[in-house]
């Protein structure tokens, strides 16, 4: 009985022992499921806190908060509760005694609380992290490195550190969501070597990781995007990940990732039509004004006209409960798509006007531009416009800051520029890139017309300017030693003043560094080689020589890139048919996979080359390629959308006359009169004069037709037919053209008895063809492919071509003072 009665004693005792010794604190922590039960605890327990207690408080605040969509969020309640300064001021004092990864997590959670960067535990919690630095676990280093970006300490020592951890033991990573987040933290301080090294690192673990974590291909693009590389093969994989996860992406991921493409410039015809499709799915749960503001910008511009009229009605109901950032987005999205509805314009407006002095001098430069392409005919908000860019002007010491101002002030109706904003101008113009020199080319350029007392006053505020201007651009070029640096600066430039003062330099310059042309940027020579229309044969020699040489390495969309400068600029390199065979072979094997439109456009290209690859041909020509294209067409804007339906029809009669054997119909016909009809077809003044000289010559203005219209649509600028003496031989009625159903062309006099389905024996029939400066290449009298085209079917149509030139060049004002 004794013994019996001690057991359970001591039984006794050992359980309430093990019930004290179980962490009661903890326990009512994990028990919460609100923010208000969590201040609750911290409030009752304030003494017996320690540091995980701390830890995980603040861990289950931000749960909470994450688990709601953003309008529900109340993180500004809860960083202003008294008992989150306690947690604050405990965490402050317990910093010491937390592991390395409680440290890093406590500075992810307070900085997702939106806890100021300058706030002292965010210093602490910072500072500790850096002492720790060497021995942090690669999962830690990676969640460190994104909080030190969300303080913009994206150059810092610290990251610099963090480059250099990364750089020693890239090989240990092995989860693509440690090293992606890595990737985006320490992209401004990567060398090229590491860069290529996480380009091949990502890669790897792409494969390796659930392609339903579509989070790690997104979060590669944007390394992408940020190192300005565009590594196709590693983006193409990106790419297809997310196109497998499109259905289970919400309307903000789909935002995002658009919007990376967009600033990459990267198309990709599958994942429009999917994201179009699934954006189609969101419309009706998109109602919030922060969910729809991100599906107006992305499906409006994919949308058909239904599709836009029906999210246009829904901005205007919406528009008042916009914030001055959603506003802005949606009036891009709205000049992005065209809109000409007057009463969403306006509505947008009046929101605009409401919140004006709330927006930054780069959110007021791109209001300024969309309302003016918008249309927009509210005087009131352009001169609060106006004063808020002159304001922002005058205070401004950033170059590209003052260049981005200027260049918009200048659309606005004004007299002239206040001396405020020329002295400013020229305060900058030593400093600025070839870009922005261009763009105040232009800028000045309008003051000039703008301004009639320039014309009395040769040596004007402006002349002054522009001597600068030049003076600064050559400087600039000629200090280049490195092609890659010129291209990047060059690439976008257009315009009179840099064709007139620095195209010929350019090319120069980069003739003196023509030994780096290499695989990497053979593509970007050739776009800009083609952009410009200028002809070198020591450059376009090199793009060929080099690509020959290094196919393999070449992603095989790029071929397109290389061959266009060829083709457009009609030149054959040396070797000229093994360079295309090794680019028509180095692209041929991936036509499927390549986007239609782009597929249409590089057999143009080929075609005006005079080469018409046949697996290529029927790829294109073939009932399935055709409907896809129309299917992908319908999300490209308008003008896309016409450039390449033209290129398609130019295809299709191009392979008509060249090249009958591969039996491809001309499916062209109705396409060409709706655009003949939308066309003016007029006869301009200096037509009407020539075609009296030609009368005047041949005996009688009915010995030669003006305007004439050929079978497959080319218009001929005059027809006029010989006889085997060279007589001429009038026209007694107007000749028209058919083409049989067949295929054969028959040409037919206006008596529908009488058809001449050819000549009299031993005539011809002239072409004469007047050509401008757009057949030329810029810089010399050499002919361009699409005229040389021209010139060919018009011979398979059974004309004498003869192409006389007039190219002119026309010097306006503003072209003559470059020289100033």
């Amino acid at each position: 009985m004794f013994r019996l009665r001690s057991f359970r004693v001591c039984s006794r005792r050992l359980f309430h022992s093990g019930a004290v010794s179980r962490d009661q604190v903890l326990d009512q922590l994990q028990t919460c499921s609100a923010e208000d039960q969590v201040f609750d605890v911290v409030g009752r327990n304030k003494a017996k806190l320690s540091a995980s207690h701390v830890s995980y408080a603040i861990g289950q605040l931000w749960k909470f908060q994450r688990e709601r969509p953003h309008m529900l969020r109340t993180i500004e309640q809860v960083r202003n509760h008294p008992q989150f300064l306690t947690l604050q001021v405990l965490a402050e004092n317990k910093i010491s005694l937390m592991d390395d990864a409680s440290v890093v997590d406590m500075l992810y959670v307070v900085l997702r609380l939106q806890v100021e960067h300058h706030d002292s535990l965010v210093q602490q919690l910072v500072t500790e992290a850096w002492n720790r630095l060497e021995r942090l676990q690669m999962a830690t280093l990676s969640k460190f490195a994104v909080c030190l970006s969300d303080q913009f300490l994206q150059h810092s020592p610290l990251m610099g550190q963090i480059t250099q951890i990364v750089s020693q033991r890239l090989d240990s990573i092995q989860d693509a969501r440690v090293l992606t987040p890595l990737m985006n933290s320490i992209f401004a301080l990567v060398s090229p070597q590491l860069r290529d090294a996480l380009f091949k690192k990502a890669d790897f673990l792409l494969d390796q990781t659930n392609p339903l974590h579509f989070n790690n291909p997104r979060r590669v693009v944007q390394f992408l995007r940020n190192v300005k590389q565009i590594h196709r093969p590693l983006l193409e994989k990106c790419n297809q990940l997310l196109l497998q996860n499109v259905p289970r992406m919400d309307v903000e991921h789909i935002s995002i990732i658009l919007g990376l493409y967009h600033s990459m410039q990267y198309n990709n015809c599958d994942f429009r039509l999917a994201v179009r499709q699934r954006l189609m799915e969101l419309v009706d749960t998109s109602t919030d004004p922060a969910t729809f503001t991100k599906l107006f910008a992305s499906l409006g511009p994919l949308g058909g006209q239904g599709v836009r009229e029906g999210l246009e009605s829904t901005a205007l109901l919406l528009a008042d409960e916009l914030n001055p950032h959603q506003a802005l987005g949606v009036v891009e999205t709205m000049e992005e798509m065209q809109c000409r509805n007057l009463q969403l314009i306006n509505k947008m407006v009046a929101v605009l006007l409401k919140n004006l002095e709330t927006y930054r001098s780069v959110e007021i430069t791109r209001i300024t531009q969309s309302l003016i392409l918008l249309h927009c005919q509210n005087p009131q908000i352009f001169s609060r416009l106006r004063a808020k860019l002159l304001h922002h002007l005058q205070g401004s010491v950033y170059p590209y800051e003052v260049t981005m101002l200027t260049r918009v002030l200048s659309v606005l109706p004004s007299p002239r520029p206040d001396e405020a904003v020329l002295s400013r101008v020229n305060a900058v113009i030593p400093q600025c890139n070839l870009n922005d020199l261009n763009t105040y080319a232009m800028v000045i350029a309008k003051w000039i017309r703008n301004d009639p007392s320039y014309r009395h006053n040769t040596s004007s505020k402006y002349v002054r300017l522009l001597q600068t201007l030049n003076r600064c651009g050559r400087e600039r070029l000629h200090g280049f030693e490195s092609l890659d640096g010129v291209l990047e600066e060059v690439k976008c430039l257009s315009g009179e003043w840099f064709d007139e003062m620095l195209l010929e330099e350019t090319m120069v310059t980069m003739q003196k560094l023509i030994d780096q042309v290499s695989w990497t940027n053979v593509h970007e020579l050739g776009v800009y080689l083609t952009r410009t229309n200028y002809f070198c044969a020591a450059l376009m020699d090199r793009i060929a020589s080099v690509t020959i040489e290094n196919i393999d390495k070449i992603h095989y969309s790029a071929t397109y890139s290389i061959l266009l400068p060829f083709a457009v600029l009609n030149y054959d390199p040396p070797k000229a048919e093994e360079f295309f065979d090794v680019c028509i072979q180095h692209f041929t094997p991936y036509i499927s996979s390549l986007d239609p439109h782009l597929l249409v456009l590089f057999a143009y290209a080929l075609a005006l080359a005079d080469y018409f690859p046949e697996e290529v041909v029927r790829e294109i020509f073939n009932v399935d390629f055709l409907a896809k294209l129309d299917a992908h067409l319908e999300t490209f804007p308008d003008a896309l959308n016409m450039r390449i339906r033209l290129r398609l029809m130019e295809l299709n009669r191009a392979v008509c006359l060249e090249c009958p054997e591969f039996q491809v119909p001309w499916f062209h016909e109705r396409y060409c009169k709706r655009l003949q009809k939308r066309a003016n077809s007029s006869i301009s003044p200096a037509q009407q004069q020539i075609h009296k000289m030609l009368g005047d010559v041949l005996g009688g203005m009915n010995c030669a037709k003006v305007g004439v219209l050929t079978p497959y649509f080319y218009t001929v600028d005059f027809e006029l037919v010989l006889d085997r003496h060279l007589h001429p031989v009038p026209y007694s009625e107007p000749i028209q053209l058919q083409i049989s159903e067949s295929g054969n062309v028959h040409w037919q006099s206006g008596s529908a008895d009488r058809e001449r389905t050819e000549l009299p024996s031993g005539a011809r029939r002239i072409a004469l063809e007047f050509l401008d400066s757009k057949s030329f290449c810029k810089n010399s009298w050499h002919m361009k492919g699409e005229a040389m085209m021209k010139k060919r079917h018009l011979e398979i149509l059974g004309y004498h071509v003869l192409q006389v030139s007039r190219k002119i060049k026309h010097n306006s004002d503003s072209e003559k003072v470059w020289f100033c």
